[in-house]
């Protein structure tokens, strides 16, 4: 009786150990297909608040994303450029809102496979991330107050003693320092609150590129974009914007095919757009 019953409990405990098993390979199966799944989209980091190159907006209109967890979308430049690089790629985009100073960190921590967010490849973030070649080139210009005091400048320097502003961590508030005698005050945290500081006048102006100039202006009658004759001595790579990946990743040469496919007009005619689409509070 004893060792039927041995025989019994092995023979049970052969079978819980098997339908273990099988449970462990449907698990491992179901890791599988998940993952297969994230291999089908493209996460994509910006800030969704740099007009023309990417804002936010509250629908799909003029060719917005949907921003991941979010009730809004994004559009812009960026996002024209994303679409095109998602579809080369054969993947689902998907858009990220991230501030400034999270996107490297997060395309570092595997968050983001690519930052497409107006970020120029300089050769201190080189160190830590990749870039792909550039997807557009501009040159830097000051938004100041139309009428006031700095709307003519032909210069540089002609901004002496005013108080002026950049972005923070960015090559846009590195060059301020180019002017003689400037009062360069604290660099802020993104585009909108720098337009917000110019409005009440907390700063004279605030550098930034051609495209964010335009933008502006165009958004608000009461900015005046400057461009010098004398202007702000910088590298290409501190006024080019290119596509920043994981240090070795995989989809740099593939995303090099694709952007070599866009043309200068093509590139032009999509930043022209996006300068037309942008939101009036941008």
């Amino acid at each position: 009786m004893r060792k039927k019953l041995s025989i019994l409990l092995a023979m049970s405990l052969s079978m819980i150990l098997l339908l273990a098993g099988c449970g462990t390979s449907s698990d491992a199966g179901k890791t599988t297909d998940k993952s297969e799944e994230s291999e089908g989209v493209f996460r994509v980091g910006m800030e969704a608040g740099y007009a023309p190159f990417n804002w936010t907006q509250l629908d799909d209109s003029n060719g917005g994303v949907k921003i991941d967890g979010n009730a809004e979308y994004a559009g812009g430049y960026d996002v024209e450029i994303a679409k095109k690089i998602a579809e080369g790629l054969g993947k689902k985009l998907v858009i990220v809102k991230t501030e400034w100073d999270g996107l490297v960190p997060a395309l570092q921590s595997g968050k983001l496979d690519a930052i497409i967010a107006g970020m120029s490849p300089t050769e201190e973030r080189k160190k830590t991330i990749d870039f792909s070649e550039n997807y557009y080139t501009s040159h830097f210009v000051m938004v100041v107050k139309k009428g006031g005091p700095f709307e003519g400048a032909t210069s540089i320097q002609d901004f002496k003693g005013a108080k002026v502003t950049g972005q923070l961590n960015t090559s846009h508030y590195a060059v301020i320092d180019q002017i003689e005698g400037v009062q360069k005050k604290p660099a802020m945290d993104n585009f909108p609150a720098m337009r917000v500081a110019l409005e009440s006048g907390i700063i004279d102006g605030y550098v930034s590129e051609r495209p964010e100039g335009i933008s502006a202006s165009s958004a608000n009658g009461n900015f005046a974009m400057v461009e010098f004759k004398d202007g702000f001595k910088a590298d290409e790579a501190d006024t080019a914007v290119a596509v920043g990946l994981k240090k070795g990743s995989e989809l740099t040469g593939k995303i090099n095919e694709i952007l070599s496919g866009i043309s200068e007009e093509e590139r032009q005619n999509i930043m022209d757009t996006a300068v037309k689409s942008q939101p009036a509070a941008e």
